[in-house]
Order: structure tokens, then sequence, then C-alpha cells
């Protein structure tokens, strides 16, 4: 039987997740106490996305959704607390910012966050709010025409990956006498446990009760999985062997693991971990 092992949710893209007992999913991605997934995004002072693959110390800043803020920690830092509610319009600061060439509206979190982020980061930065007037959809070509919303992910609202998946590469690793690592190097939203390795690249529809998922894209990876997310530096590196079998001629030989998936059914519908995943298969 299939069930749900782990459900993470990033409230800022690139920075460390929080992993959850039972979550929201909706169209747009997981949400949890009304927070959604990569609804945050550092940027740099011209407004372009800054990510672990430059800037691997972002895998340390640590967030915890308290009552109504959203509290980060990082080693040699003050903890930083970032209020929950949007910001009144007439308050509200926004600013332009860029995520894989593409050109969004978003608020601008205060000075006190910019510098905090710059100082553990080493430079220029600010924090930025996806705008929620904002429509950024993920590409037809894969979702067949559905409508999928999402915030400031690579591109596709939710990330499931197999556990199986992750032990048949550790077996590889292991082979070669490497370290094996663990499944935040691949920052997941919903791991499935009970299903064969890389199962998950051939499901059809994923359904737990009323929601249904659908598989659309394989996940192509970038240096990211190289990052030690306990701290924040490259290696052991699992590319090298992830190139020798997970490479995805749909997606022009890049080395994919995991499966970008949108919501068919059940917007809002909460999940929780241990609960049954009825897995289609797509032969």
């Amino acid at each position: 039987m299939a069930t749900l092992s782990e459900i993470v949710l990033y409230p800022i893209k690139s920075c460390a997740g929080i992993s959850l007992r039972k979550a929201m999913v909706t169209r747009a991605g997981l949400m949890s106490e009304h927070i959604y997934d990569r609804e945050w995004m550092v940027v740099d002072l011209s407004g372009v996305c800054l990510t672990q693959r430059e800037h691997p110390r972002m895998a340390l800043i640590t967030p915890r959704i308290k009552l109504d803020t959203l509290e980060l920690r990082a080693p040699g830092m003050l903890q930083l607390e970032i209020p929950l509610g949007l910001p009144h319009p007439e308050d509200a600061s926004l600013i332009g910012v860029e995520l894989w060439e593409e050109e969004l509206k978003a608020y601008d979190c205060d000075a006190t966050t910019a510098a905090w982020f710059s100082s553990f980061l080493g430079v220029p930065c600010r924090l930025a709010r996806f705008h929620p007037d904002v429509v950024r959809l993920a590409n037809p070509k894969w979702t067949k025409g559905v409508d999928a919303p999402t915030l400031f992910s690579d591109g596709y609202p939710i990330l499931v990956t197999g556990t199986a998946s992750l032990e048949d590469l550790n077996d590889k690793l292991g082979a070669k006498g490497r370290e094996r690592i663990p499944m935040n190097r691949f920052r997941p939203n919903l791991v499935i446990d009970g299903i064969g390795a890389f199962e998950e690249d051939y499901a059809e529809s994923l359904r737990a009760g009323e929601l249904l998922l659908k598989p659309v894209k394989p996940c192509p990876r970038c240096p990211m999985p190289s990052i030690d997310q306990a701290t924040g530096e490259f290696g052991p590196d699992p590319m090298d062997i992830l190139q020798a079998y997970r490479a995805k001629a749909e997606v022009e030989g890049a080395i994919c693991f995991g499966m970008n998936s949108i919501v068919l059914e059940g917007d809002g519908q909460q999940v929780e971990v241990g609960q049954e995943i009825e897995v289609e298969l797509a032969f």
C-alpha cells in the first residue's frame, strides 16, 4: 500500500523547509496556516531571484510559522520575524522581480529584513513576497492546457518524489563507496512510500481521498542536490551517479529526480502523513 510519508512546505524559495504532519493542498501548491509554498523569494537589488545554486548558505535559513509571524533563524544571526498578514494597499511597497526570465510584481519586504538577508548571505539583497493579484501559470505544454497556478516555484506547484527512488540512488552511491544522502537534497513537497523506484515517473494520477494529483513533467535537477542542506556547503555530489541512468530524453537529456505535479480535483483538501495514496499508472 502506498502512503504519504513526508510533507514539506518551503515558505521562502531556496531556504530550508518546514516538515509538517498535515497540510492543505491547493491548486497553487501546499499551504499551512495560510502560508503558501514559495510565497517569498530572495532577490538581488535588480529584482533577480537568488537561489542556493549561487548562494548555498540559503539552506541554513530556517523558517518557523508562529501565530502571526514567520520566524527566521540562521547561524550567527538574531532571529527575524516577518508579519504573516499582507500589507495594507496604502502601505504596500511594490517591487519588480525576475524569476527565470519572467517579470512579476511583488511586495517588497522592509529594510530591516533586507539588511538581515544581506548580512547573512554577504550580498546586497531583499526579500520579496508574491502579490495576490499576480497570475503565474505552469507551462500549458506539460499541463495539457490545465491552468495550474504557482507562486515562486521553479514552474510547477507541487513536487512529488518516492522513498524507493532515493533508496535506489543511495544503493548506487553505496556500491561506489559513497555517502548516502537524505531526501531533503531534492526538496520535494510530498514523498510517497510503498511504490517502486521511480514509479512516480509513470503515474497517471495520485489520489488521496478527494484530492487528485497528476504528475506532468519530470523535474530536471540543477546543482542543488549537491548541496548539503545541513551545512550549506557543496558535497557529496550525487549528480554523476544520477547522470548514468536518470537523463530524460523528453526534457532534452536533463538529469531528473521527482515529478512536477498539478491538482486536478480536490483544491483545498487536507493531506496528512500516513494517509493512503492510490497510484494509477499510465500503462
